[in-house]
């Protein structure tokens, strides 16, 4: 619940949470300007919601404790911010990870 709490305290609209894949995937066809995964939702993984983001063009982050190289594959080249995280710093490292060209200006 922290990170909705830190996305909203940073002006962000937020659709969720996702607990579940499924449930993840059903938000994909919201209108979003980007997302917020968590890699571990209880026994699955984020991936198949990021595949389904990145079909779409939605840009994504990955907040996980496993940091970039805990990722497998390709998804090691997403942003990532790594847990535990600065909460007064948080809605500034999502919005570089998801708008860099706005976060440069």
């Amino acid at each position: 619940m922290l990170v909705e709490e830190l996305l909203l305290e940073a002006g962000c609209a937020v659709v969720g949470p996702a607990a579940t894949v499924a449930q993840g995937l059903a938000l994909v066809d919201e209108s979003l300007d980007g997302a917020v995964l968590d890699v571990n939702l209880g026994s699955e993984t984020a991936y198949p919601v990021a595949d389904a983001l990145a079909k779409v063009g939605v840009p994504f982050a990955f907040v996980t404790g496993y940091g970039r190289h805990g990722l497998d594959g390709a998804y090691g080249a997403r942003p990532t911010i790594s847990k535990p995280f600065k909460p007064n710093s948080f809605g500034r490292e999502i919005a570089a990870a998801l708008f860099p060209a706005d976060s440069e200006a």
